[in-house]
């Protein structure tokens, strides 16, 4: 038997390479209405938490209530470009390929963002009805483990056997507080240096720069 009956995979970071386009995306918008934002700074401000998460940290910033139409304009922007630009996390087709056990998505992003690069990758229908999205399916966003332990129970998994894979510490977080084993991986094109270690220090087992390391440590993990 497999060492793990279930893979939770994050969306952004972890399947798609997105968080760049995201978080430059914000920070252009977030720039535009008067709130000098770099890159650098979505990154170490609004990486792995949902919308609904991020518009408190926005308000503090600006001292004043997030504009209108800001969450509307930044998912507009997003899926224009996405269309043009968005590519899967290197190795992640391969390692799919490869997998044995249950697989399924929890991520801070809405389903229908999840969906279209899922489809733009050709691998949709190997994530088909095990798609869980913290903007739907809880009122508790990570770095809580709400969503972890829904998305087990809905896949009728113990969360003792079952393998978060998070590029953010928010959903390092969030996995280990749901018991998971629960590791980081820098692959994405977001990663900076000292990243790893943010995620160490959040609680992941391992860290891995590749899905061809995060494989070959599965493989070697005791099978029960």
């Amino acid at each position: 038997m497999a060492a793990f009956d279930l893979i939770i995979f994050d969306y952004d970071g972890v399947i798609a390479d997105s968080e760049l386009l995201n978080n430059a995306v914000m920070a252009e918008l977030l720039s535009d209405i008067g709130l000098p934002t770099t890159l650098d700074d979505a990154l170490a401000l609004y990486l792995g938490k949902r919308w609904l998460d991020c518009e408190p940290i926005i308000a503090e910033r600006l001292s004043a209530p997030c504009p209108p139409g800001v969450h509307a304009e930044w998912t507009r922007r997003c899926h224009e470009r996405a269309e043009r630009e968005l590519g899967s996390v290197t190795g992640f087709e391969a390692f799919l390929s490869a997998r044995p056990e249950r697989l399924c998505i929890a991520s801070s992003s809405p389903p229908d963002w999840i969906k279209m690069g899922l489809h733009r990758f050709a691998v949709y229908p190997m994530f088909e009805g095990m798609i869980f999205s913290a903007a739907v399916h809880v009122s508790r966003g990570k770095p809580h483990p709400d969503l972890f332990l829904f998305a087990a129970e809905a896949m009728k998994a113990d969360p003792s056997r079952t393998l978060v894979i998070e590029d953010s510490p928010t959903g390092v977080l969030a996995g280990v507080a749901a018991g998971m084993t629960t590791v980081g991986l820098c692959a994405g094109g977001h990663i900076r240096d000292g990243h790893a270690r943010t995620l160490v220090e959040a609680g992941a087992l391992k860290v891995f720069d590749s899905y061809a390391d995060l494989a070959a440590w599965i493989a070697s993990e005791p099978q029960t």
